[in-house]
């Protein structure tokens, strides 16, 4: 290969929000714009029926990942846009790599203890076996980068463990695949504990919200007297913190929190501002998205031909890797 095989997939539990968008999709982006790269951008339907899902909405929420990678600016004549379920070889390569991980390994990662937290009545096989069909989505590509937020290094582990055990056990060539960071891989929770996330109810915000969507969430962000000796370094404030570099700039940031050990900050005049900030970067998003939505048939051709893209190099794959374990 030429150029460096990048892979990168979101699950399709719903729309976007901004921490798919500034943790994974700006850094999808940024990459499809270089020709140092080959990029592959996945729709992870199987990875949602990890958890409890609603079957009913599961092909809408797979269209509006779709719509949203394509708004956001990936573009299918640069990077390749399928859907996880329509590669079959995933799957198939998925269970040759479950050959070469313990089940004790994959029982002490800390994210699957915590997605039991969070589902106790989903201790499914399927969730165990998460990262190994994240190390087959990504090694049946050979891929070397993977755009993620740091909450999957830990899965980035297993797929580079599994890569040295099927290349040291088979003669195989997988590559170790590294994370490639974004500037916001980690976006807090607008509740002001842990990441910004779809499985917790007001901790977000869409990518198609309109402004006063955006002010009404960020209205909701806990906040304090608006003064301090310290500057909060959790909660609702120091989430504030984060969005407003994110949006508005370091200095903007730097702004606020003298204020803050300072004369105070009047937190309905910060949001205000913050919320406009956010609508600003989202409205181009936005305005694309419903041009897309008018031409439901360029998008389905899109998945069309991403699907027949990533086959070809999935089989490929598959096919080298079932000759060397003695399968072919």
């Amino acid at each position: 290969m030429s150029k460096r095989r990048v892979l990168s997939g979101i699950r399709a539990t719903g729309r976007l929000h901004l921490g798919n968008y500034l943790g994974a999709v700006k850094g999808m982006v940024e990459l499809e714009e270089s020709d140092k790269y080959e990029t592959l951008y996945m729709v992870a339907d199987l990875h949602s029926l990890t958890t409890p899902y609603d079957k009913e909405k599961l092909q809408e929420n797979v269209k509006n990942v779709v719509l949203d990678y394509l708004s956001a600016g990936i573009n299918p004549e640069k990077s390749t846009i399928f859907i996880q379920s329509q590669v079959p070889e995933h799957t198939e390569l998925f269970y040759l790599f479950s050959t070469v991980v313990s089940l004790a390994r994959m029982m002490h990662l800390p994210t699957y203890k915590e997605k039991i937290a969070q589902h106790p009545k989903s201790s499914t096989v399927a969730l165990l076996n998460y990262p190994v069909l994240m190390a087959s989505d990504i090694l049946i590509y050979k891929a070397g980068l993977v755009p993620v937020g740091i909450d999957q290094e830990p899965h980035l582990e297993i797929a580079r463990e599994i890569a040295r055990k099927m290349n040291a056990t088979y003669g195989l060539d997988f590559l170790e695949p590294k994370r490639f960071a974004t500037k916001g891989e980690y976006v807090p929770s607008l509740t002001g504990e842990g990441k910004m996330s779809k499985s917790v109810d007001g901790s977000f915000i869409n990518l198609t919200d309109d402004l006063e969507a955006i002010k009404k969430k960020l209205s909701k962000v806990p906040t304090d007297s608006g003064a301090g000796d310290m500057l909060p370094k959790e909660g609702g404030v120091a989430t504030l913190f984060t969005l407003i570099e994110l949006f508005q700039g370091t200095n903007e940031r730097i702004k606020y929190e003298e204020q803050y050990i300072g004369s105070g900050i009047k937190y309905s005049e910060l949001k205000e501002k913050l919320s406009e900030a956010i609508y600003e970067d989202l409205k181009p998003i936005q305005e694309k998205r419903s041009e897309l939505e008018s031409d439901p048939e360029y998008v389905d051709k899109v998945i069309k031909e991403g699907a027949e893209k990533a086959r070809k190099i999935a089989s490929e794959t598959l096919k080298e890797v079932k000759q060397k374990m003695g399968l072919g």
